[in-house]
């Protein structure tokens, strides 16, 4: 079984793929480079708005799970990913699981087009052969068609669950105000925080064999 990712290390790691093969020049990536390009409005789907502490945590995760690591010497640190060893694949497969992790599952046309803009896919014979290579690798897997369509898709398996949308269009309680939507959004996010960081707590004090670490309490101001 693959290394299992939640949401926020999903796109973060598809981030750093792409950015490493469209923008090597500015490739490693500072931590603001790398939450402008998790929020970014093209590419991505769905649409993001991640805060820079979310995007710490998720590197956090992924630093653990081996996916990705920091560059120190300059004036800011500088995170890559290290997914072309873990996983032992080509160039061209890891561009086609970045574009699947940074907008779902895709037809297999659509998805030829947009992963080459970061490796060549010349043919549909090319990239299913691609596709064979991610699938034995347990990476990938063929879904049904989307609502509307007969086009068999193409779905990541590192990840269950798709990064939330940015300002989801929802019905706001009977009452209630904007002010009040945005602290409870807030303390919705901060709550996810929080068990991200307790969860990556508990990880590394199993792997340092001290059992589960107890993660720092979030102290409220009065």
């Amino acid at each position: 079984m693959p290394d299992s990712l939640n949401s926020y290390e999903a796109r973060v790691l598809g981030v750093l793929v792409e950015k490493a093969f469209t923008t090597p020049d500015q490739y490693p990536l500072t931590l603001n480079a790398l939450l402008n390009g998790c929020n970014q409005k093209s590419n991505r789907s769905p649409l993001t708005d991640y805060v820079s502490a979310e995007v710490t945590v998720a590197l956090g995760g992924l630093r653990f799970k081996h996916l990705a690591g920091a560059s120190t010497g300059g004036r800011a640190e500088r995170w890559r990913h290290s997914a072309l060893e873990h996983f032992g694949i080509s160039e061209r497969a890891l561009a086609v699981l970045a574009e699947l992790l940074l907008r779902g599952a895709q037809a297999r046309g659509e998805l030829r087009t947009r992963a080459s803009r970061m490796r060549p896919i010349p043919t549909l014979d090319d990239l299913a052969e691609t596709l064979g290579e991610l699938q034995q690798e347990g990476l990938v897997q063929r879904i049904g068609p989307a609502a509307g369509s007969r086009a068999e898709r193409w779905q990541q398996l590192l990840s269950e669950e798709a990064p939330e949308q940015a300002n989801p269009v929802a019905s706001a309680p009977v009452g209630s105000t904007p002010q009040l939507q945005s602290a409870n959004g807030l303390e919705e996010r901060v709550t996810r925080l929080e068990q991200q960081l307790a969860q990556l707590a508990q990880q590394l004090g199993a792997e340092l064999g001290g059992g589960p670490s107890t993660a720092p309490t979030t102290q409220t101001p009065e």
